[in-house]
């Protein structure tokens, strides 16, 4: 696909090669989409126009007939000199649909990032004595530096480090649901992210993080100016909860009760007036955890429960000048004073045709009225 938006399309096992003409010119769209949701892998599908005889069809059946799909693809978009790497995974899926009256068939391929390779096969019981669990996360992601993964393992201010005499700590189920468990114990979240350059990715374990250089503003009714195509907002402050901490005073057995707020350092108020809570959810067991533990996992669970103002929207990508990224802060102008400001993109669906290329997206934020006098444009 040619013209101001150039796609590449790398397909292969293990390492991926740039497909030939005849595949590209196949191609009739692409389907990529990534959301900041946690526990839930990025996506894409590719659609091709195939005739009766195309080698095509049969080559990808075949591939996708093994017990382990290991054939990976990466898909990357350059605009204005500038190269997004929208996807690095591996197909999940292959369907072919025949056509009707002489027309090509369709075939359709599906898959998700690179997080699926993690999720193959169980490895229940190797023991990772007297690591604390950033370093069992790092020695689980290294195996997978053949396929480009970069670990970014940030540690955790909880430092339970079992002593080997007392307490190995062995693995559970398989690469990703352990260390999505390690993950969830400590209140950070897991997730993988294409690129930067193609062929690599970085798995990113750490907290949930809502600051950072914006990118550039969605402009709503500003004449020559807008650059979104639709975009509308709902105030949800029914769903605005806070989560209350119980521990256990360890002389006196006594309880203590402690309200976690929904802004952090990490979780800055992007909303000058808050909602009011109307639930106070408990933290599960938290009794039974280390109080560092269960305020780790009651600022994650905050930090959820803050968000009450959501916003849906599309865009032409030429139009916007840039790739619009999930889990960044983007800018809203000509929305209202209620809502216009900084938001947190939640979730983006890339769909690329011939001559186009259109963005969905989610926002969302945890108050009403701009905390930024600007927002970059």
């Amino acid at each position: 696909m040619n013209g101001p938006v150039r796609l590449s399309l790398y397909i292969g096992p293990a390492v991926p090669v740039p497909v030939s003409r005849s595949v590209l010119d196949a191609l009739e769209s692409v389907q990529v989409s990534t959301t900041a949701q946690r526990g839930k892998a990025s996506g894409f599908q590719l659609t091709f126009a195939v005739s009766k005889n195309s080698p095509l069809a049969t080559l990808f059946l075949v591939t996708g007939s093994v017990p382990i799909p290991l054939v990976r693809v990466v898909i990357a978009v350059s605009i204005n000199g500038q190269v997004d790497v929208l996807m690095d995974g591996v197909m999940t899926d292959h369907q072919l649909s025949p056509g009707s009256g002489g027309g090509p068939s369709t075939l359709t391929i599906s898959g998700q990032d690179l997080s699926t390779v993690m999720n193959y096969l169980p490895l229940d019981g190797v023991p990772y004595p007297a690591m604390p669990p950033e370093a069992r996360v790092a020695i689980m992601l290294a195996k997978y530096a053949f396929l480009g993964v970069i670990p970014m393992v940030i540690p955790s201010v909880l430092l339970d480090v079992p002593i080997p005499v007392d307490q190995i700590p062995r693995q559970q189920g398989t690469d990703l649901q352990y260390i999505t468990q390690l993950a969830n114990d400590v209140g950070y979240t897991f997730y993988m992210v294409p690129g930067p350059a193609v062929g690599t990715s970085v798995a990113y374990w750490g907290p949930d993080i809502k600051v950072g250089v914006p990118q550039p503003a969605l402009n709503v009714d500003m004449d020559a100016l807008t650059n979104v195509e639709s975009l509308s907002f709902r105030y949800e402050s029914d769903k605005a909860a806070l989560p209350l901490v119980i521990i256990q005073e360890p002389n006196s057995k006594s309880t203590i009760t402690i309200p976690v707020p929904s802004v952090t350092p990490l979780s800055p108020p992007l909303g000058l007036i808050p909602p009011i809570p109307m639930r106070f959810p408990e933290v599960p067991m938290a009794a039974k955890l280390s109080p560092a533990r269960a305020l780790l996992i009651g600022l994650a669970l905050a930090a959820q429960s803050g968000d009450v103002v959501h916003g849906t929207g599309k865009l032409d990508v030429l139009r916007y000048g840039r790739v619009l990224k999930a889990r960044q802060l983007v800018g809203v102008r000509g929305a209202g004073d209620p809502f216009d400001g900084l938001h947190y993109v939640d979730s983006v669906t890339h769909e690329v045709k011939r001559g186009e290329y259109k963005e969905s997206f989610t926002l969302s934020r945890n108050g009403l009225i701009s905390t930024v006098p600007r927002v970059p444009v």
